[in-house]
């Protein structure tokens, strides 16, 4: 092949545990490997991403990429990394998970055309029809207990209590394995670090039942540099769904990224050269108050996630909110948007009768807002030059009137750089 992934991913900081022979395998010849997804939610968030990318480099590389939607182990839960048993969902709220996981996963890789075009399945096709005895029978018989109480998933577990359901997932993910195994010539089975127990299993009911050899490697588990978990904010979780997470609020996830995280992310989430990364990293250290790291996974990610529409109202809000701006960008934004980048700004309900004759800079800051304290402030304020109306500076003589009206609806009021106030009228 033209590119040697392992050492792609390994510059990269994307290579956690990696069986031997993976590396001469994928030199080998085109292989295709594949990674699993958990159907817990109709999106998945940007913990997800990492196992996305790398699919995306396998399939770069020239390789096939398989992305697996766990429906029938979706109904079992992983215990991998979890304390406590999990929730079981129900067959309608998994196949809705399975959809909205399905179609997210089609925006980031070629499932259209060519010899290594991606496939996305669903174990739930070949789990549905297959009975409790036949699978003991034919897969239960190859996986001793001594090797399934061994995984580090198991033993975590043990002490606190782990059901029979839980216990025996890693023997249906290595059936998932033996299965693509034998029906698409997967030989390569990718994940999170957490998982390389259950992927071991897969490897080794290949080998036990076929004699053939599998392969795998996987990816560290993302934490942020003060430890705290990757893709949790105080606001919750970044989801990849513009519905439970706007693109602007997406935008600023990775706007907001430290220095020190920025330089793991560049390399996690972006398909940049490493001689465009290195030299981005040069321009970053040269001026890090520019954020140029954060800017260019944010935006690289987005667009890739959201599309490039989305990317730029992104940036036109995250610009009002933060840097220059004019009236014309306030205009741009929709109604959700305007409210969503005023966010916690303090407000001022007003009626519609009260634009009739106009509203004079007092009343605004004062009489029917609680912007200032008093007449006397709003007066050096204005008089100081440092009050604006929708990004333009004004007089005391200014009045407001419907002209000045943000989607028929709002009023922006600022003071000096960063002190914001509402104006909506209904």
């Amino acid at each position: 092949m033209k590119t040697n992934l392992i050492a792609e991913l390994q510059w990269r900081g994307m290579i956690q545990d990696v069986m031997p022979g993976t590396e001469e395998q994928l030199l080998k010849e085109m292989t295709t490997g594949y990674v699993g997804f958990d159907p817990t939610s109709d999106s998945l968030h940007v913990g997800s991403l990492l196992p996305i990318m790398l699919l995306v480099h396998l399939q770069n590389a020239g390789h096939r990429p398989i992305a697996l939607v766990g429906g029938a182990t979706g109904m079992v839960g992983d215990p991998s990394g979890k304390s406590a048993e999990r929730n079981l969902l129900n067959e309608e709220a998994l196949n809705k998970n399975v959809l909205g996981v399905s179609e997210q996963l089609k925006k980031f890789l070629n499932f259209e055309s060519g010899e290594n075009q991606a496939i996305l399945l669903n174990n739930y096709d070949w789990m549905k029809n297959f009975s409790f005895l036949d699978f003991i029978r034919d897969i239960g018989k190859h996986i001793t207990v001594n090797y399934m109480m061994a995984k580090d998933s198991v033993k975590k577990r043990i002490e606190t209590g782990i059901s029979f359901t839980e216990f025996s997932y890693q023997l249906l993910q290595g059936y998932d394995y033996l299965y693509l195994h034998q029906n698409y010539n997967c030989k390569i089975q990718i994940g999170g670090s957490d998982q390389w127990g259950n992927i071991t299993t897969g490897t080794e009911l290949i080998r036990r039942k076929g004699g053939h050899d599998a392969f795998a490697f996987t990816c560290p588990l993302l934490t942020k540099s003060d430890g705290g978990k990757f893709g949790k904010t105080e606001s919750g979780t970044i989801w990849l769904d513009p519905t439970k997470t706007t693109p602007y609020a997406f935008y600023q996830f990775w706007l907001n990224a430290t220095d020190e995280d920025a330089k793991k992310l560049v390399r996690y989430f972006t398909l940049l050269s490493k001689e465009a990364i290195e030299q981005l990293e040069a321009e970053h250290n040269e001026a890090p108050h520019l954020r140029i790291l954060q800017k260019a996974i944010a935006e690289d990610v987005t667009t890739r996630v959201h599309g490039k529409e989305a990317l730029d109202a992104a940036i036109v809000a995250s610009n009002i909110l933060f840097g220059k701006s004019t009236s014309e960008d306030l205009r741009k934004l929709n109604n959700d948007q305007f409210l969503e980048v005023f966010d916690g700004v303090p407000k001022a309900v007003l009626s519609r009768s009260d634009f009739e004759q106009g509203i004079t800079m007092l009343d605004a800051l004062v009489g029917k807002s609680s912007f200032l304290p008093s007449n006397g402030e709003a007066k050096r304020e204005l008089k100081a030059n440092a009050i604006a109306i929708n990004k333009e500076k004004v007089s005391e003589s200014y009045t407001l009137e419907n002209k000045d009206l943000i989607n028929n609806k709002f009023i922006l009021i600022g003071k000096g750089k960063k002190t914001n106030y509402l104006l909506v009228i209904e």
